[in-house]
C-alpha cells in the first residue's frame, strides 16, 4: 500500500550525518560516543530453515500475463525456480471492493472477503494447485495480508460495526486519504480472534508459507506478535513486515523492508549525495537493527514502480549496478515482476496493463546474483551471512566492500557514476584469489590493487570453500 512517507524522507536526508553518531555493534551491544554501553536489540523469531539463503520475488499477478490468471502465472514457475526464485510473494489474491473502487478493477488492497479468491484470477482449487506445483519445485509461497483495513463492503461493516474505529463524528473513515477502504479498530478483541482466524485459514487449507503485511506498523505489535505464535503452531512460517520499526521484528517478524537504504539510493542515483554514506548507513544499522532479523533490499516493487518510476526513470544507466548492490549486501534481494524483462514502464495500478516479457533479457543477469546468494554464505540472511566491511578506495564514486562467512567471502566494486574512473582499492584485506562472477574468470586481488572502471560497472568477485 503506498504512503507519503515525508518524515522518512528527513530520516534518509540526515543519513549522511550518520558517519559522525553511528553507534558500532561488538558482542551484543553498541557503544556511544560516551563510552555507554546500549544493549542492541535481539530477534526471538525462529526463522525457517530455508529462509536464511533465500530471495524473495513479487507476484503482480494482474499484469503478470494477458490472462491475469493464476493457472496462467503457474506457467511460469519452472522458469522462475530456474532463474533461483525461492520465495514467492503474491499481492493480495481475494477479491476486491466495489464501493468506492478506484478505476476500473480497484485496488488490490481493497480486500472484500478475506477467505475468498478474487474471480478474476480464478477459483480456489486454482490458488491450491499452484501452490503445490510451486511447493514441488522447492520454491515457498506468501501472501499479502491487509489487516489495517477492509474493503467498505466487507461483510463485516455491517455485521461486526464494533470492528471498525470512528472518527469525532462517529462515523467510520478511511485511513490515509484511501477512500476506497476503512479503518479497523484493534482495540476490539473479537476483531483480533477474527483475524487471526482468517491468516489461519490459508495456512490450513491451501497450505501457503507465510505473509507480507501490509502497512504492519499501522497495527498493534502485541497483535502481530501473537498471530506469529499461532501461525507457527500450525507451521513455521515466513513473515514479511511492510514497515521499519524494530519492535515487531522481535517476536513477529522475520524481516522488514529496507525502506531508508533504498530512498538512499535513488539519492546516490540523483547525485543530491555521494556513494561514501552507504558505509555509514550500514554502521548505524550494525548498532540499531535486531540481531538475527532480516532487511528486505530492493530497486523496485508494486508501489517504486507505480508510483514514483521505473528503475530506468530512478537509476538511469545505472539500475543494473543498483541491483547488484541490493543482492550483495545484508540483507534479502527482491525481484519484482517484470525486472528480469527489463521492464521499462510504471505499471496500472488500477486498470489492466500487462507486462511485456521480451523473452526475459536480464534472465541470466537475476539467475547470476540469485545463484551466488545461495552458494556464498557471505551473502546469506541475517546472521547467516558476513557483515558489510568497507574497503577504503582514492574515489568517492567507487563503492567497494567485502563479505565474509566462515570459508566464504565476496569482493563486490561498483562504479556508482556515469563516468568511468581508475580506482585504488587501499589496503590489503581484501587481497586474494577469486572467481569473477560476471566475467567467469579466476583473478588475483593485489595489495593496493588498481584498477578502471567503465560508467556505471559492477564487479563481484566470489571466494568460497567449494572454490578455486
Amino acid at each position: 500500500m503506498k504512503i507519503k512517507k515525508n518524515l522518512m524522507w528527513l530520516l534518509i536526508l540526515a543519513l549522511a550525518a550518520w558517519s559522525c553518531n553511528s553507534q558500532n555493534s561488538k558482542n551484543g551491544s553498541s557503544e556511544t560516543a560516551d563510552s555507554t554501553v546500549v544493549a542492541l536489540p535481539v530477534s526471538n523469531v525462529r526463522h525457517p530453515d530455508w529462509s536464511k539463503n533465500a530471495n524473495i520475488y513479487e507476484v503482480n499477478l494482474r499484469q503478470y500475463t494477458s490472462q491475469g490468471t493464476i493457472t496462467a502465472f503457474a506457467e511460469h514457475l519452472p522458469r522462475l525456480k530456474e532463474m533461483g526464485v525461492d520465495i514467492l510473494w503474491m499481492m493480495p489474491v481475494q477479491p476486491i471492493g466495489e464501493k468506492n473502487r478506484k478505476g476500473t478493477l480497484g485496488s488490490y488492497y481493497s480486500v472484500r472477503d478475506y477467505k475468498a479468491i478474487n474471480p478474476e484470477f480464478g477459483a480456489m482449487e486454482d490458488f491450491k494447485t499452484m501452490v503445490r506445483q510451486a511447493h514441488e519445485l522447492g520454491m515457498k509461497v506468501i501472501i499479502d495480508w491487509v489487516a489495517n483495513h477492509t474493503a467498505w463492503d466487507h461483510a463485516w461493516v455491517t455485521a461486526y460495526p464494533e470492528f471498525y474505529d470512528i472518527d469525532s463524528t462517529g462515523s467510520m473513515y478511511a485511513p490515509f486519504g484511501w477512500e476506497d477502504v476503512v479503518q479497523l479498530d484493534y482495540v476490539n478483541d473479537a476483531l483480533r480472534d477474527a483475524m487471526i482466524g482468517e491468516m489461519k485459514f490459508w495456512i490450513e487449507e491451501a497450505d501457503i508459507d507465510g505473509y507480507r503485511c501490509d502497512v504492519a506498523g499501522m497495527v498493534p505489535t502485541d497483535f502481530w506478535d501473537r498471530a506469529r505464535r499461532e501461525l507457527d503452531e500450525i507451521k513455521p512460517v515466513f513473515m514479511l513486515a511492510e514497515a521499519e520499526k524494530t519492535e515487531l521484528l522481535i517476536d513477529a517478524f522475520d524481516m522488514d523492508y529496507g525502506w531508508h537504504f533504498h530512498q538512499l539510493s535513488n539519492l546516490i542515483a540523483r547525485g543530491d549525495t555521494s556513494a561514501t554514506v552507504i558505509a555509514a548507513y550500514f554502521d548505524n544499522l550494525a548498532g540499531t537493527f535486531p540481531q538475527g532479523a532480516y532487511k528486505m533490499n530492493f530497486t523496485t516493487n508494486h508501489d517504486e514502480n507505480s508510483w514514483n518510476g521505473t528503475v530506468h526513470e530512478r537509476y538511469g544507466e545505472g539500475f543494473k549496478t543498483f541491483a547488484v548492490l541490493m543482492a550483495t549486501v545484508p540483507g534479502m534481494p527482491l525481484v519484482y515482476s517484470g525486472q528480469e524483462a527489463g521492464l521499462d514502464k510504471r505499471l496500472e495500478f488500477f486498470e489492466k496493463d500487462p507486462i511485456n516479457w521480451k523473452n526475459y533479457p536480464l534472465k541470466d543477469f537475476y539467475k547470476t546474483l540469485l545463484d551466488l546468494k545461495h552458494s556464498n554464505q557471505a551473502l546469506w540472511n541475517g546472521d547467516f551471512g558476513g557483515k558489510y566491511v568497507p574497503v577504503k578506495t582514492d574515489n568517492e564514486a567507487v563503492v567497494a566492500f567485502t563479505r565474509t562467512k566462515n570459508d566464504h567471502s565476496v569482493l563486490v566494486i561498483l562504479n556508482i557514476s556515469a563516468q568511468p574512473h581508475d580506482v585504488t582499492l587501499q589496503g590489503d584485506a581484501y587481497a586474494g584469489d577469486y572467481n569473477d562472477v560476471f566475467g567467469n574468470k579466476k583473478i588475483t586481488m593485489r595489495d593496493n590493487h588498481q584498477l578502471r572502471l567503465e560508467a556505471w560497472e559492477y564487479r563481484v568477485y566470489d571466494a568460497n570453500a567449494g572454490g578455486l
